[in-house]
């Protein structure tokens, strides 16, 4: 047990640490709330900052892009990760030796380095400048992190539960659906948390394949927005905040689960 000493030294250096961190939110924010466009503090807010941003920057066609596009990225990038670690992992299927190292090695390979190629496939199927061109990208780079996230959470709980449901009786589906998915759910919830941070904030792959100011995601029209007010920084602040709003929601909610999964990121094989 820690004596009394230790626990207010470390009580002091959570709290000093926590400052740290904090106090460039905290000053982030008052330059969003600040009458002045210089990005000086000010005790007077300005709410109605958000309100110019929102409107200037046209948020709500962007905002409604990014949710369609993230909201079916996560969903198929999350759904395709548990079925591929699932196979990978526990059934071992037919290939795996194989599989698993491909997909790895999509890990490894850049963006930038395949977005030349991507960009004339896409434009050859009708694919860009649409929102399933978008979804499809993103899937397909999100799956390779998310088979091997899931396929180390399944490979790492006891086999005796396996066995014991197998002698139960449980076939495939149900092995997975009634056994191994409520043990693996903080690993699930943080691949969700993770996904929908990479899909949402992405800049590059929408700047690229997205041409129509309709169809444009709320990053892209962030950076619109800011070539536009780049002199007047409380404004481009406050779209900043509008944009990253989304993301901190869902982490509030979904805090403990992350923190578990990626607790139990650190796994044997």
């Amino acid at each position: 047990m820690q004596s009394k000493v230790e626990r207010v030294v470390t009580s002091a250096a959570l709290g000093l640490f926590a400052v740290v961190v904090l106090f460039p939110v905290a000053w982030f924010v008052l330059i969003a709330l600040s009458p002045g466009t210089s990005g000086t503090i000010s005790p007077r807010l300005h709410f109605s900052n958000f309100v110019h941003a929102w409107q200037v920057a046209d948020f709500s066609h962007a905002m409604v892009a990014s949710l369609v596009v993230v909201v079916v990225t996560v969903v198929a990038q999350v759904v395709l990760a548990v079925m591929t670690g699932y196979g990978l992992g526990v059934l071992n299927a037919a290939g795996h030796r194989v599989i698993f190292p491909v997909l790895l090695l999509g890990m490894m390979i850049s963006t930038e380095a395949t977005i030349v190629p991507l960009y004339y496939q896409f434009r050859d199927l009708g694919l860009t400048n649409s929102w399933l061109g978008l979804i499809i990208i993103h899937t397909g780079m999100g799956i390779p992190f998310g088979a091997f996230w899931m396929r180390a959470t399944f490979r790492a709980l006891p086999p005796t539960i396996l066995e014991a449901a197998r002698l139960d009786g449980a076939g495939s589906i149900r092995l997975l659906w009634s056994v191994l998915m409520p043990l693996a759910r903080p690993a699930i919830y943080t691949l969700l948390l993770l996904s929908f941070m990479w899909t949402w904030n992405d800049y590059f792959i929408a700047l690229v394949f997205m041409s129509d100011p309709v169809k444009q995601t709320a990053p892209v029209a962030l950076g619109i927005f800011q070539g536009r007010f780049l002199v007047e920084v409380n404004y481009m602040a406050a779209a900043s905040l509008i944009v990253a709003a989304p993301v901190l929601i869902l982490y509030v909610f979904f805090q403990r689960q992350f923190i578990r999964g990626v607790l139990g990121g650190a796994i044997k094989e």
